[in-house]
């Protein structure tokens, strides 16, 4: 395995983004070999693109077939690369010049670095229309940033991480290639299938840590947020099925920056008292006594459940449950009417 550095890009229809995002990269002031991989799922434009960059960037384009699945693409390039550090980007990101040079200075080989988005507003707001500007005009953005540094522009600086694979969002992480595993290509849609990944990341000791200086510029794009909450739903409840622990349902309850905030109160709350979810047939008793038979019993409080809207036919909620703190109680039972017939 090589000491250059492999930047893995998953792609679809965003040619505008990808453009700024490759150029920067063209623009990196580092001593070191650098490949780019893009993991490619719809190549409408990628023989122009190639033609662009070919000369400027050692780019490696690795198309497959099937309908988009961000998790599918990404897999594509990463299987593909040789360095010993992985940058996993998304399209829309743009780094400064000096990024890839201060990161093969910096890292240590052994942690998943999670790179800070400067301008991500956390998909709070649709995006119907954007102002595109060139490239060098997040050019002096991000060179202005490199200078001063980012600071704590995203807010994922500025708390405390009690669930550190709540923070690593694709858009940028730099880890070994040894610790960089396969992602789970069941996710379908936006979301969650960058926190299962990290969840998996973690689980096996590799640290998950904040870059103070390792950044970069998120560009605009079309966004539809009722349509990313669509399928997120549905992500969670697959995250959950697969990872049945406190930590995963807290995030599938209130989002994973939220979850990280409240992880320290709910576990103070839980103690050390076991909770379980136990199904008999299509009847859910949440609270459940552990040493009741049932067809699933699964170790959770409740605020989330791996179970489809409207799948079962009613759901019991123990004692225990009703003496939570409102926040948590009130999960619960919105959970269980979201699973129970109406």
């Amino acid at each position: 395995m090589s000491d250059r550095i492999s930047v893995v890009v998953p792609y679809r229809g965003r040619g505008v983004n990808l453009r700024i995002a490759l150029a920067a990269l063209a623009d990196q002031r580092d001593p070191g070999e650098v490949e780019v991989i893009l993991g490619v799922l719809d190549d409408d434009e990628m023989d122009g693109i190639h033609r662009e960059f070919r000369d400027r960037l050692d780019l490696v384009i690795v198309r497959g077939s099937g309908p988009w699945r961000v998790a599918a693409a990404r897999n594509l390039a990463l299987r593909q690369a040789s360095g010993r550090t992985v940058v996993l980007m998304d399209a829309d990101m743009a780094l400064p010049p000096g990024c890839l040079r201060d990161l093969r200075e910096a890292h240590d080989g052994t942690a998943c670095l999670v790179g800070q988005m400067v301008d991500y507003d956390n998909n709070t707001g649709d995006v119907s229309s954007v102002d595109v500007r060139p490239y060098e005009h997040h050019r002096k953005i991000l060179e202005d940033l490199q200078e001063t540094g980012p600071g704590d522009l995203d807010p994922r600086m500025r708390t405390p991480h009690v669930i550190p694979w709540s923070f690593a969002w694709t858009a940028l992480i730099a880890l070994p290639r040894a610790a960089a595993v396969d992602f789970d290509e069941h996710f379908a849609g936006y979301g969650v299938e960058d926190l299962e990944w990290a969840y998996r990341v973690a689980r096996v000791g590799t640290p998950i840590v904040m870059g103070e200086r390792f950044f970069g510029l998120h560009l605009p794009h079309v966004r539809d947020v009722a349509a990313n909450r669509r399928t997120e739903g549905p992500n969670y409840r697959y995250f959950l099925r697969t990872w049945p622990d406190h930590d995963v349902e807290l995030a599938c309850a209130f989002g994973d920056f939220e979850a990280n905030e409240l992880a320290t109160d709910f576990r103070e709350v839980i103690g050390g008292r076991e909770f379980v979810v136990a199904r008999e047939g299509r009847r859910l008793t949440v609270g459940a006594d552990v040493t009741r038979k049932a067809d699933e019993t699964l170790p959770l409080v409740g605020l989330a459940l791996p179970y489809d809207d409207h799948s079962l036919d009613g759901v019991t909620i123990g004692e225990e449950i009703t003496r939570l703190p409102a926040r948590y109680r009130d999960k619960v039972l919105a959970e269980a009417r979201r699973v129970t017939r109406p």
